[in-house]
């Protein structure tokens, strides 16, 4: 028996979506609202009579924490109103529930969001199904699941999978998100001033923003303070960082990612940063390598970097050095990528 459990505020463009998905794969729903001035509630209702208030408090675990209390049952799914389930395999989430309690589902997050070549899609697990009696929410803002006892647990990826739109441009503009993000993450870091994590997602919502060097100084300060590569954030801080100081053309100095190779050497992702990285330094062989490491990967973050993005950018390369015959090869490895297909037409 499955409690999903919700909080949510001012979601009536989004939220219906979000509940039709899901309410024939869970067993109840809770939504709590922290404060909605809009048909929230509402809309809510046709999906459920269990809504609850809580006053705001400017701290998300509490109200994460208020929302599992709700619940009947005790395997508790969390979700976000801007995210969609798509994929709900009901014979292995079955199987997992009945495996052991203490161990922690991450369900896949598709994410989609803009940049300067348009709308792209990165691809996560998020540790989103527990049961509560082992389990509960620690954190302000970007809240984690923590063992109530506070020892370590096991997490292993289960089959749910959702989309995820709270990040594309138009959604972060009408939710404001991101300044909201930033007063808490400000507010946490007061508290603790030593806490890689708080500094990494600070350099998140910069990033989103464009804001490069505020998202530079706080990438460079989470790097500083954390000395485990293992932790699962780590691998996109060292990613993030190096777009941010692609952004702000520093590329001498994006350099120093290379003093991570060790630890991600076979991870598409970084191993397509540091192409870009090296590309951007007149490094073309290093970089033509790295893209074609990319694409030794079966899985990634970012759709395309083990692909189609990958032979795109070695495609650029042997164009700009005259072979054209070689780029052309690798922008027809790029199917339907709008800009390998004007590549193609404008050289042939």
């Amino acid at each position: 028996m499955i409690s999903l459990c919700m909080i949510v505020k001012n979601e009536e463009d989004i939220l219906s979506k979000c509940l039709s998905n899901i309410k024939n794969k869970v067993d109840e729903i809770i939504v709590v609202d922290t404060g909605s001035t809009d048909r929230t509630k509402e809309i809510a209702k046709k999906y459920t009579d269990e809504i609850f208030d809580f006053k705001w408090c400017d701290d998300f675990a509490a109200a994460r924490n208020f929302s599992i209390s709700k619940a009947k049952n005790d395997w508790i799914l969390v979700l976000d109103a801007d995210e969609e389930v798509t994929e709900f395999n009901n014979e292995t989430i079955n199987e997992f529930i009945n495996t052991d309690k203490k161990i922690v589902g991450r369900i896949k997050i598709i994410n989609s969001f803009d940049d300067s070549s348009g709308k792209k899609r990165l691809f996560g697990r998020v540790k989103r199904f527990f049961n509560r009696k082992y389990f509960k929410y620690e954190g302000i803002i970007h809240e984690q699941v923590v063992k109530i006892d506070g020892e370590d647990y096991k997490n292993v990826n289960v089959d749910i999978t959702a989309n995820h739109v709270g990040y594309e441009k138009e959604v972060i503009s009408r939710t404001n998100k991101t300044k909201r993000n930033k007063k808490l993450l400000q507010k946490a870091i007061e508290q603790k001033n030593d806490d890689s994590y708080l500094y990494y997602q600070l350099g998140k919502t910069f990033f989103i923003e464009d804001d490069y060097l505020d998202a530079e100084l706080n990438f460079k300060k989470a790097i500083e303070l954390e000395r485990n590569m293992k932790y699962e954030y780590v691998q996109d801080l060292i990613e993030s960082y190096g777009y941010t100081l692609i952004n702000l053309k520093k590329y001498k100095k994006a350099l120093e990612l290379i003093n991570y190779e060790d630890a991600y050497k076979n991870i598409a992702d970084f191993n397509f940063v540091m192409g870009l990285i090296y590309m951007n330094n007149a490094m073309f062989k290093e970089a033509v390598l790295k893209f074609i490491e990319c694409q030794n990967s079966d899985e990634c973050n970012i759709e395309g970097v083990n692909s189609y993005l990958a032979n795109y950018n070695i495609g650029v390369i042997y164009e700009c050095l005259g072979f054209t015959e070689e780029a052309m090869k690798f922008y027809k490895k790029c199917g339907n990528y709008k800009l390998a297909l004007n590549r193609l037409n404008i050289i042939r």
